[in-house]
């Protein structure tokens, strides 16, 4: 087999899918359910619901707060308890909608049939149409930062897109919901990505996924065989090969330019199988996004697994499903150990971007003393943006924000492999993301004057 993979830096932290061949299960309803209203990149959603309104599961309760923006749309059906604010996987308090679930009434206008709706059967779907309904649907990335998916299939001016591949490798540890989905789901995601391809004008699509997934390999080369169009693309075990600039480089062999470029820059869409999903639900079930695909694992959680969640679960229910905590010191992260959050509380809900609950006990999430930088340059050949992380991080501490964006700090994508192979145990990342936080800053003012 022909494996590609991205030409600069990476690495390939140790896999512990300890949940990949379990078959995913539906999660019990949540008590209350906690909506926050910034669920995506971009304005946070506006609310159009207030204390004690009666909604469905479907049931629109919050408005695209601008261009950048999504909707929001309850997952559950019961009265609106109150709009106020929760703590959220940032550990900041911010603005959501919390409802009381009473039954699961769903919206009449959702089509709840398991009829696989193909695009040859709907040729009245325009282009437009397409992108129309997964905006209304409030349909967002659900493997990365959670941008809004119509705006990638409007591309700026000046960009032309070639392709739409579709993100299959699920690179960070312990994560397995992605895989689940392509195993139980091939036929909608193979419809979600002709969706896309059509709303992109486009007739080239790939799917990437890692060969520690063979069988999904398989699957879905046996699904495509008789279609020239799609090309199910093999990939190398490395990590971050989700990153979209990554994944374009070892599927197309083209390198996104430094922000403000993106993939579409070099012609290509990318999108998760997640994401890919949802467009088919979105499109041709008119159902909106309020369930994705959630991991709950760690290796001393007694019964972890894949569930399908309505967003507005907590943390804490999902985990309790699972025989609750670990004895001991628990560090409990939304997403995997390389790029996920550590929350503050397990009140936090799932979200559109909640692709695992990882819980790490005390042994495996403890940092070691730091120790002075050797000068190996492990974290530079580590990089996957060719980036100098020793130096970032550095700059980052004294502040040297000028020179920081010199050397392309906004370039980082905060995956921790500088951080993973650093032998002195250094928080380089730490330090980068503190350090490219205020030179965002400083960019965002510097334009608003202009």
């Amino acid at each position: 087999m022909n494996l590609r993979t991205f030409r600069i830096g990476g690495v390939h932290p140790e896999e512990n899918k300890i949940t990949a061949e379990m078959a995913t299960q539906v999660a019990p309803l949540p008590k209350q359910a906690i909506f926050p209203l910034g669920q995506h990149i971009g304005a946070p959603a506006k609310p159009v619901v207030a204390k004690g309104d009666k909604v469905k599961v479907g049931t629109l309760i919050a408005e695209a707060g601008g261009f950048v923006s999504a909707p929001i749309y309850s997952s559950v059906s019961g009265t609106v308890f109150k709009v106020d604010t929760s703590i959220d996987a940032t550990g900041y308090r911010k603005p959501c909608i919390i409802i009381n679930v009473e039954g699961d009434e769903w919206e009449e206008s959702i089509d709840r049939s398991d009829k696989l709706e193909t695009l040859e059967a709907h040729t009245e779907l325009t282009p437009e149409e397409i992108v129309n309904r997964i905006k209304v649907a409030g349909v967002t990335g659900m493997g990365g930062a959670g941008f809004p998916t119509f705006i990638k299939l409007c591309p700026p001016p000046g960009a032309k897109a070639e392709c739409v591949i579709i993100n299959g490798v699920e690179c960070e540890p312990y994560i397995t919901a992605d895989y689940r989905l392509m195993m139980e789901h091939a036929d909608e995601i193979l419809v979600g990505l002709n969706l896309l391809m059509k709303a992109a004008k486009v007739e080239k699509g790939y799917i990437g996924i890692e060969d520690n997934k063979p069988a999904a390999i398989k699957l879905f080369e046996e699904k495509t065989a008789n279609d020239s169009r799609i090309e199910i693309v093999p990939l190398a075990k490395k990590y971050p090969q989700g990153g979209e600039k990554q994944l374009v480089d070892a599927v197309i062999r083209r390198q996104v330019p430094a922000p403000p470029a993106i993939p579409v820059n070099v012609g290509a869409i990318v999108q998760n199988v997640g994401t890919a999903f949802a467009v088919y639900q979105a499109v041709m079930k008119n159902k909106p996004l309020f369930e994705r695909y959630t991991t709950v694992t760690g290796k001393q959680v007694k019964n972890p697994g894949n569930f399908l969640v309505r967003m507005g679960t907590p943390f804490s229910q999902m985990i309790e499903n699972c025989g609750g905590l670990p004895e001991g010191d628990n560090k409990v992260l939304a997403g995997g150990p390389m790029m996920g959050k550590a929350v503050i509380s397990l009140d936090v809900p799932v979200t559109k971007g909640t692709n695992s609950i990882t819980v790490l006990t005390d042994a495996d999430a403890h940092r070691k003393k730091a120790q002075p930088c050797i000068r190996c340059a492990k974290c530079v050949d580590a990089c996957p943006m060719g980036l100098e992380p020793y130096l970032l991080a550095t700059l980052s501490v004294v502040k040297d924000y000028e020179r920081l964006e010199a050397e392309e700090v906004t370039s980082c994508i905060a995956c921790g492999s500088c951080q993973f192979t650093c032998p002195s145990h250094r928080p380089i990342l730490d330090n980068i993301i503190n350090g490219k936080g205020a030179v965002m800053g400083i960019i965002k003012a510097r334009n608003a004057k202009k």
